[in-house]
């Protein structure tokens, strides 16, 4: 078992928390107390599930619920962009790293999958 904060997937979705964190402060304050916390949150519970999944012989079912907040983190960037309230930039760049966690939740998941059924 990998130490969680050494996989690609928690690096990435740490960047991405970092991303969000760095732009908070240049949102309006009506978004930054709602949507960006919210958003926040989402993030910092798929990193605590990262170590869960990690930790746990049975990943699917951490996995899956980490694949329905990357989810929910994308919807909330969209909005926010929607809302014009972050540049059409900074939401290309964080939405390629969102992309890039949900690809690799989705092929841990399917690893997992895998490796569930040749046991």
């Amino acid at each position: 078992m990998a130490i969680y904060s050494n996989l690609p997937v928690y690096k990435d979705a740490y960047s991405l928390l970092l991303t969000v964190s760095r732009q908070s402060p240049n949102i309006p304050k009506d978004s930054r107390y709602t949507l960006v916390q919210d958003l926040k949150r989402c993030l910092m519970d798929i990193l605590v599930m990262i170590y869960e999944a990690n930790s746990t012989f049975d990943k699917e079912v951490v996995i899956s619920k980490m694949r329905r907040k990357i989810v929910e983190a994308q919807v909330y960037l969209r909005l926010l962009v929607d809302m014009r309230q972050v540049s059409e930039g900074w939401y290309a760049t964080a939405a390629a790293q969102s992309a890039s966690v949900s690809k690799q939740l989705a092929a841990w998941q399917k690893s997992s999958h895998d490796r569930q059924r040749q046991q």
